[in-house]
């Protein structure tokens, strides 16, 4: 197991490297050309900027899965997984960047997302074979258990696209829950789906550093966005389909409940946004400024600070989860939604509280010190 996870490190290192140094090389080529992401009148941000991030995610992780696929003795249907899952995010990569670049229709678009959840689904039987008691719901037949999966797919594929607004966000709901995910896999040596989790990880803390810079700022785009929104749902499906392991510093609650505190926002963000549309009479896919980290915004934060008061209220509410394991799972699905509702309320309705702004603004400092800042 050491071996395992000196390899494990390795390659982890291996991609944050190499997606330091991809990045600034689409920064060029994307500005040479002149594609970028021009500001409008829902954009969070006020000049032209690049916006195909994802595709220096695409390319390390995928180089970085190969080469862990070649290093580790996989099992057979490891591997099939594995490469069923590369042929899934390259689907959702392509059609990504070609959104980017000319635009995708909403059907279009939908097609695509469905056809490459089906197909990961169907390759891997990765997929939601028991609710763990939702709504007194335990095991789930395979009809039923691959339409739900696919749908969940697709659902949170357009969740995750949905809070890529403002800088850092999406990027950092993503480390949260594949480290999350990682560190369960590696406990249970389930090493390829912990190589998938920490890779993903390299590669999003390599693309931070520049989404979050001033001078070289990158955007992830749908080119990184919707396949990075499949990946995290694989990983919540690979961590509820496998069985729990017990360990003395390892407590594992309510599967379904955890799964959902993990990708809280998201998923309460489209409901949220959802439904105000179509009370407004408009289609739900109707793009507009009504996201929870715009209102945040609008109230005076930066990117930054907004990023960092969601992501420590989705840890907050992840460790909720952790003291409500008592509970049915359906009293804890209400707590949690319940939860990351009062805490956005409560914070809009503060209006910039100057012991919250003091800490957050602690926290930018911190993250801007010269030590942080790229040469």
């Amino acid at each position: 197991m050491k071996n395992y996870i000196a390899l494990i490190i390795a390659i982890s290192f291996v991609a944050l490297f190499l997606s330091i140094k991809i990045f600034p090389l689409i920064i060029t080529l994307t500005k040479a050309k002149n594609l970028m992401a021009a500001p409008c009148d829902r954009s969070s941000h006020s000049v032209k900027t690049p916006n195909l991030g994802g595709v220096g995610i695409y390319i390390v992780f995928t180089l970085c899965l190969i080469l862990s696929g070649i290093i580790f003795n996989f099992l057979q249907f490891e591997m099939r997984q594995l490469l069923a899952l590369l042929l899934s995010i390259t689907i959702l990569f392509f059609m990504g960047v070609k959104d980017d670049l000319i635009g995708v229709s909403p059907k279009r678009k939908l097609l695509g997302q469905i056809v490459a959840a089906l197909l990961v689904v169907l390759l891997t039987d990765v997929r939601i074979t028991n609710l763990f008691g939702l709504f007194g719901v335990e095991t789930v037949a395979y009809l039923p258990s691959v339409v739900f999966t696919v749908f969940m797919y697709v659902f949170f594929i357009n969740s995750y696209n949905l809070i890529d607004g403002i800088d850092g966000l999406a990027g950092s709901i993503a480390v949260i829950a594949s480290l999350f995910f990682g560190v369960y896999f590696l406990s249970n040596q389930l090493y390829m789906a912990t190589m998938i989790s920490f890779v993903l990880v390299a590669c999003l803390i390599g693309f931070l550093s520049f989404n979050f810079s001033k001078k070289r700022k990158l955007f992830m785009g749908d080119s990184g966005s919707m396949f990075i929104g499949l990946l995290l749902m694989f990983q919540a499906l690979y961590f509820l389909k496998v069985d729990v392991k017990t360990y003395e510093f390892i407590w594992i609650p309510n599967k379904i409940a955890l799964v959902t505190s993990i990708f809280c926002f998201p998923i309460i963000d489209t409901i949220r946004v959802f439904t105000i549309r179509i009370l407004k009479g408009m289609s739900p896919m109707t793009a507009d400024r009504n996201h929870i980290h715009h209102k945040i915004l609008d109230i005076g934060f930066s990117h930054i600070q907004a990023t960092i008061f969601l992501a420590i209220s989705n840890l907050a509410v992840i460790g909720m989860v952790y003291f409500i394991d008592g509970y049915n799972v359906n009293v804890q699905l209400f707590l949690v939604f319940s939860l990351i509702l009062l805490i956005v309320y409560l914070f809009l309705k503060l209006n910039y509280n100057k012991t919250i702004k003091s800490a957050i603004s602690f926290s930018t400092n911190f993250f801007n010190r010269k030590s942080f800042k790229l040469k």
